[in-house]
């Protein structure tokens, strides 16, 4: 019945004239096309589609049979092999004989249909017929631009598999479609690169080409994984997506060296405006997935010259590693994490000049927020171990304008220890030198010693919360005592210890006896509570600990307790070494006398 319908709607429109086609025949082809799809007369469809006589009709309306043969090919995967093939040559036929226009958008709608899976199985169907038909247009610009946004769009969709099992599984054919991207792509590239004349046309076609492969490096290649060189055989899809994209880029003119130098700069890489508009959102992570692709996987880099200091190259990496710190994702972190780690410079070669710039001081900040944000432990570890290998490159005073910074930026007790330590460290190294000791003795080191030994809210510090900063504090106050005598006094430490016991010493004892009668008290309350086997509610660190069993509780309250008396105990200890010192100087100075 469908076929006879199809037979005699163009039997009828054999006869006319092709500017004389009704809007009515367009529906009753299409309505008639679909039935023959439908009820599996896809024999007789291709002997009409076939048909010399037929072939104006068909050209004409041929296009709106495209979507249903594509949804049968995509939903009727389990069709025997010779059906699947007359599918493919209908489709075949349709995309050769229509509107190449009407065949363009009719295209990228069916692209943009699907979800999941679907996703890649309609890209991978749908791009050599798509290329066919921008291949027919004229204005190839406009038709590829809007081609490499809708597949960048359902490709963005896609997740990026992250370990070499998901990479070679590729169950969501996100591999796959990079392979196939770069086959649809390299014509038109090729096209660019063998019109010599530079006309508008071809300069907007490069634009549209710039622009897909600043996206591709932002997804999937921001994120994706990459094998260890000695494990992909060759077989790394990404690797491989990657290499082509930054080879594009020199084949469209916009060679990789010159953009890495030129980033950042107050003259603009760019001419087409509206590439422009959308650099400062979008440039930033392309670029410094582009640096990664280059200075770690090493791709291409062939192509830069070998005379580049490492500080040079540090700076320039820089910026990318403050980007790659910014994001969530894990492997995008551990990224700028491994930018850190390849740097080959010196210790001490970081002249402090360069903390003027300003991704000189964020990167530290962002290991910062990695080491006490980040949920994964590996990633907490290694930020860590990073900003102590970046501590390790600056100078003297890089370090201690480092060192000034975090603390006053840092509200994290841990963190703040940390760097408390690195100060000892930095101090026993200037007592044992003859010279370049400036920084972390007399006057500048006070200054910096202000921010440490000092509590933030005085005795009303909640001591338990900043119990690491604290312990830390005390340990450089007892090192310092224990180093400089009164009489040298190269640290000057002796000139403010008035101000020490003042800001810190006599608030620290007020506030250890308020925090350890609070504990006492909650600890009886406690006791009692176990004794009655009720559920109760505590504070501790300033934050309320959630209903919990009574014993539970007392293991807590007797956890907090150590740690006040670990701290008191370390606070008698200096306040011992102090009295001693200062003893010993009277004594040595009556002596003299």
């Amino acid at each position: 019945m469908a076929v006879e319908e199809l037979q005699s709607i163009i039997k009828r429109c054999q006869i006319l004239e092709e500017q004389d086609f009704k809007e009515e025949d367009f529906g009753l082809f299409q309505l008639a096309g679909q039935k023959c799809i439908e009820e599996g007369h896809i024999d007789q469809l291709l002997e009409i589609i076939q048909n010399e006589k037929n072939k104006v009709i068909i050209k004409n309306m041929g296009w709106n049979l495209v979507g249903p043969v594509v949804r049968c090919l995509l939903w009727k995967e389990r069709e025997d092999d010779d059906k699947r093939k007359v599918y493919f040559l209908i489709l075949d036929i349709l995309v050769k004989l229509c509107s190449p226009k009407e065949l363009l958008l009719g295209l990228l709608e069916l692209i943009e249909e699907p979800s999941g899976k679907q996703i890649s199985q309609s890209i991978l169907l749908l791009l050599q017929p798509l290329q066919t038909v921008i291949q027919k247009l004229h204005n190839k610009a406009y038709s590829i631009g809007l081609a490499l946004s809708t597949l960048w769009n359902q490709l963005s969709l896609l997740p990026v598999p992250y370990s070499k099992e998901q990479i070679q599984m590729d169950d969501y054919g996100l591999c796959q479609c990079c392979k196939a991207l770069i086959e649809f792509i390299k014509p038109f590239v090729e096209e660019v690169i063998d019109n010599k004349e530079n006309s508008l046309e071809n300069e907007k076609l490069k634009d549209e080409l710039l622009k897909f492969c600043f996206k591709s490096l932002k997804c999937p290649l921001l994120t994706a994984q990459f094998l260890e060189q000695s494990e992909e055989d060759g077989n790394d899809p990404f690797r491989y997506f990657a290499s082509e994209i930054i080879g594009f880029l020199s084949a469209i003119e916009h060679p990789f060296p010159k953009m890495i130098f030129n980033h950042g700069r107050k003259k603009r890489t760019w001419n087409y405006l509206e590439f422009e508009e959308e650099e400062d959102k979008q440039l930033a992570d392309s670029m410094a997935s582009l640096a990664y692709l280059i200075f770690v996987q090493g791709i291409c880099i062939d192509q830069l010259p070998m005379v580049l200091s490492p500080l040079y190259l540090l700076q320039l990496n820089m910026g990318h590693i403050e980007v790659f710190l910014q994001r969530t994702e894990e492997s995008v972190i551990s990224k700028g994490l491994v930018r850190c780690l390849s740097t080959n410079n010196k210790d001490n070669s970081l002249l402090y000049q360069y903390l003027e710039i300003k991704s000189f001081l964020t990167v530290p900040q962002g290991l910062v927020k990695v080491m006490t944000l980040c949920p994964i432990e590996t990633l907490r570890k290694k930020s860590l171990a990073m900003l102590q290998l970046y501590i390790s490159k600056l100078d003297s005073q890089g370090k201690y304008t480092l060192f000034r910074c975090l603390l006053n930026t840092s509200r994290h007790s841990g963190v703040e220890a940390f760097i408390i330590q690195n100060i000892k460290n930095q101090i026993d190294m200037s007592l044992k030198r003859t010279h370049n000791k400036k920084w972390f003795t007399g006057p500048q080191l006070i200054s910096l010693l202000d921010l440490v030994l000092f509590l933030p809210e005085g005795a009303e510090t909640d001591l338990l919360q900043n119990s690491d900063r604290i312990m830390a504090s005390l340990n450089l106050l007892r090192y310092l005592v224990i180093k400089d005598n009164e009489n040298d006094n190269q640290t000057g430490l002796w000139t403010e210890l008035g101000n020490i016991e003042n800001n810190f010493l006599k608030p620290l004892h007020i506030g250890l006896n308020m925090s350890k009668a609070h504990y006492e008290a909650e600890i009886k309350n406690s006791q009692e509570a176990q004794k009655s086997k009720d559920l109760c509610s505590i504070a501790v660190g300033g934050e309320e600990i959630p209903n919990m069993p009574p014993e539970m509780q007392l293991k807590v309250l007797h956890s907090a307790l150590f740690t006040f008396d670990l701290i008191e105990s370390v606070l008698a200890r200096v306040e011992e070494l102090i009295e001693m010192k200062t003893k010993s100087t009277s004594e040595e100075n009556i002596d003299i006398k």
